[in-house]
């Protein structure tokens, strides 16, 4: 599972590294590769390869027919994209990702278990700052009924 959060930068080609702690709990079974796409929260979600198939087993089994849930199929595929990491474990993301996200020079990479998450840090601290509960009353509220 991933977890941590770790400040780097983007290169002028678009590119991000992977942290090493991230790394390390990828699975052999998504070869290296991720799919990123548009996160709920004005950030890029990347997920290795083997997460990913769980989600579009999922996404196959929504209805075409369903208004929202054809148009979540096609605002989560039209973002889609899939990369492999190259030998300094680096990953290319869409400009049209770095674009939705606001990021462009510094990242903040967080470990969201089955998943990573990137965010341009300031729209990050301001997702941070806008909560009206506090930690504590979200933990309640979300882990009483687990």
């Amino acid at each position: 599972m991933f977890k941590g959060q770790f400040t780097y930068s983007i290169d002028n080609k678009g590119r991000i590294s992977i942290p090493a702690k991230l790394r390390k709990h990828i699975s052999p079974e998504a070869n290296d590769t991720f799919v990123m796409t548009r996160g709920l929260s004005s950030c890029i979600d990347l997920y290795p390869m083997d997460e990913w198939l769980k989600i579009e087993e999922k996404l196959l089994q929504l209805n075409s027919f369903s208004e929202s849930e054809a148009r979540f199929l096609r605002m989560i595929s039209q973002y889609a994209s899939e990369d492999k990491m190259d030998s300094q474990a680096r990953i290319l993301i869409p400009q049209n990702l770095l674009e939705y996200a606001k990021i462009e020079n510094e990242v903040l990479i967080l470990g969201a278990l089955r998943k990573i998450e990137v965010w341009n840090p300031k729209v990050f601290e301001n997702y941070l700052n806008s909560s009206p509960e506090s930690y504590e009353e979200i933990a309640a509220k979300v882990m009483a009924s687990r």
